[in-house]
């Protein structure tokens, strides 16, 4: 089989949330049997208030990992990214992939607060799938990281919830926009009218006790600045956080999820440095 250079494979991936994008063949080929699959979950009563559980076959007390997909909080879909369900579970982790509402009719913080009633479902619920509840991590994907990055280092959003602030046990971003003026971007129609990035940035928000954190930056990324990763990561050594950033070479803003999956893995170490880090740290 003769692999694809990276810079054909690069805009094939880009259409990760478009209809017969090469994410349905990522899809396709990552084959769940052995797991156990759970699919629209309901975690709150909107429409898009659904997630899918993958779960290793057979799993008790597994750590958990949650997922929070991208798309500019005005697109994207979990259905997108069964192989990343597909991807974690092989490695042991019941994986939660979650949907949630979306922008412009439901701007921040509507899907930051669904990111944190995911959790709570998931810590109340995820015994029943073979999964730990006091072992769980979140990630996400460009707008996901910013969602899964915000609603853990906002003390606010888990205690809302209901969620003891102390129960994430690591945070992964893949690509996110942790600190930027969206006034300036199309993606503004995702803030409130007239908001101001000092009251919604992540980076503003950390706690003064921030979990471990990895912020995985693609160095051809040409949607989201490197500054935010650097700018999230002095914020939250200034807490005293535990975080290590890293940027991963040859990936952009779509090979870096696309080699997620078990398949791509000759992109590039995304799903080395998540797994990884997890196991890091998801020992009793």
């Amino acid at each position: 089989m003769r692999l694809r250079p990276l810079h054909l494979l690069t805009p094939l991936l880009a259409g990760l949330t478009v209809a017969c994008s090469p994410v349905a063949t990522l899809n396709t080929l990552a084959r769940t049997n052995g797991l156990a699959v759970t699919q629209d979950v309901r975690y709150g009563p909107e429409t898009r208030q659904v997630l899918d559980v993958y779960a290793p076959g057979n799993a008790k007390d597994a750590p958990v990992v949650m997922f929070v997909h991208g798309g500019s909080w005005t697109g994207g879909d979990k259905s997108d990214y069964r192989f990343v369900g597909e991807s974690f579970a092989r490695a042991g982790y019941v994986t939660v992939v979650m949907n949630y509402r979306l922008a412009p009719a439901n701007r921040y913080p509507a899907y930051v607060q669904d990111a944190a009633r995911a959790i709570r479902w998931t810590t109340d619920n995820v015994g029943a799938y073979g999964g730990d509840p006091h072992r769980l991590f979140v990630t996400g994907h460009s707008a996901g990281a910013f969602n899964a990055v915000e609603v853990v280092m906002n003390e606010r959003w888990l205690r809302e919830a209901g969620v003891p602030v102390g129960r994430i046990r690591g945070v992964v971003g893949i690509a996110g926009p942790y600190d930027y003026d969206f006034r300036n971007f199309p993606s503004r129609n995702a803030f409130p009218e007239n908001a101001d990035p000092e009251d919604v940035m992540p980076s503003r928000h950390v706690r003064r006790d921030p979990p471990p954190t990895l912020l995985l930056v693609a160095a051809r990324d040409q949607l989201v600045g490197p500054e935010n990763a650097t700018r999230m990561e002095a914020a939250l050594r200034a807490a005293g956080g535990d975080v290590t950033r890293e940027v991963l070479p040859n990936l952009d803003h779509y090979t870096i999820v696309g080699s997620l999956s078990r398949t791509l893995t000759f992109l590039g170490p995304t799903r080395a440095r998540v797994l990884d880090f997890i196991a890091a740290r998801a020992k009793d």
